[in-house]
């Protein structure tokens, strides 16, 4: 039979630990995690880069090259840098 046609496949993960992001306006905007922010969002998320510094499920934890906190963002709302 052809069982190892049936066996799951994994997809690729978007990023790995490591890697250099910023945030995707359109996707941030609107979001519970914009709600949950500070109204006044800073320019440099959306600039970049951060360095992904963590992933737990659908969410990596961002460090800025700025002495800011480290911040908690969905990975759909990243993109490369």
């Amino acid at each position: 039979m052809m069982a190892e046609n049936l066996a799951p496949t994994n997809p690729p993960k978007a990023f790995r630990k490591g890697a250099l992001v910023k945030v995707k306006r359109q996707a941030f905007e609107n979001s519970l995690e914009s709600k949950a922010s500070d109204q006044s969002v800073p320019t440099y998320i959306f600039e970049g880069p951060g360095e992904l510094t963590m992933i737990k499920g659908e969410y990596g934890q961002v460090r800025w090259r700025l002495p800011v906190p480290d911040v908690w963002l969905k990975l759909d709302q990243l993109e490369a840098f």
